[in-house]
């Protein structure tokens, strides 16, 4: 029987600024555009931690199962370490998923756009199928294709229309930002994982573009976003506390290009979602003010 602990740890907690930065960039978009609406935003917010857990657990459950996560470094999964039975691992993901899909149902009705629904069925079926079912997409090379248009462009862009009932170019151009970091985020935590990947027969976008291309495209994904940050002051000059963020850009990039690899990827991984939620902060605060 696992404790809560190894529950916890199973949720993956620090993936959770993943799910928080769009929303954040989402909310101060619509503050721009003055029309911020605090309970959408807290009920958005609901969504997409709840989907985050959902797809971790998911996650968990479908590697393991799969003996993918046999050898791996990194945090504990519940399946593969047999901490937890997998159809309670599996039901920790639906009941994840329920819980998004009765937020979600709210943020619909406080809004009025019931149109939403389709969106948050097919982004639950994202979360299930990027490593469930017979061909999951995560399997393909496709998991930063999912991670960047649900939480990238749905999460950020959703969240500033159920509060201004439109979207602006600041709200765009951070979703782009928000959605390339994510990408990064996958990108350091399969660069990591590249060796089992390939024995477990799991081809992710690192494994297929090789490990010197993924380092270099996990550089790339966090440069760009700062870029795109710096552009969104046009609109509102204070948009450049982005700027904050170069340093840290420097010191998380420098040891993934100097070749870092197994655990030494490790804090890098929690850095990544750190950056990730300093630039949901900055940039949606810099929206707003």
């Amino acid at each position: 029987m696992a404790t809560a602990a190894e529950w916890l740890a199973g949720a993956r907690p620090r993936t959770l600024p993943a799910a928080a930065a769009p929303v954040a960039i989402g909310t101060g978009a619509a503050a721009q555009l003055d029309a911020v609406a605090w309970l959408p935003a807290v009920l958005a917010l609901g969504v997409a931690l709840a989907l985050q857990v959902g797809v971790n657990y998911a996650n968990d459950y479908s590697d393991g199962v799969r003996g993918t996560d046999v050898d791996r470094v990194g945090p504990l999964r519940l399946t593969a370490s047999a901490a937890a039975r997998p159809g309670q691992v599996k039901g920790a993901a639906f009941t994840a998923f329920g819980v998004a899909a009765i937020l979600g149902l709210a943020l619909c009705a406080v809004s009025g756009h019931w149109w939403l629904i389709a969106v948050g069925a097919l982004s639950m079926l994202a979360a299930w199928y990027y490593t469930g079912g017979e061909r999951p997409y995560g399997y393909a090379g496709l998991g930063e294709v999912g991670v960047f248009v649900f939480f990238g462009l749905v999460a950020t862009l959703g969240t500033t229309y159920t509060q201004a009932d439109r979207i602006s170019w600041p709200a765009v151009l951070g979703a782009v930002g928000v959605g390339l970091i994510a990408c990064a985020l996958l990108m350091i935590n399969n660069l990591r994982d590249i060796p089992t990947d390939v024995l477990a027969g799991k081809r992710t976008l690192a494994v297929r573009v090789g490990d010197h291309r993924a380092r270099r495209l996990y550089a790339l994904w966090l440069v760009v976003p700062v870029l795109l940050g710096l552009v969104c002051a046009i609109w509102n000059p204070w948009a450049f506390l982005v700027a904050l963020l170069l340093l840290p850009t420097v010191l998380l990039v420098l040891p993934v290009l100097a070749g870092a690899q197994g655990r030494a990827l490790v804090p890098v991984l929690a850095g990544t979602g750190l950056f990730e939620l300093a630039y949901g902060i900055l940039l949606g605060l810099g929206l707003a003010l």
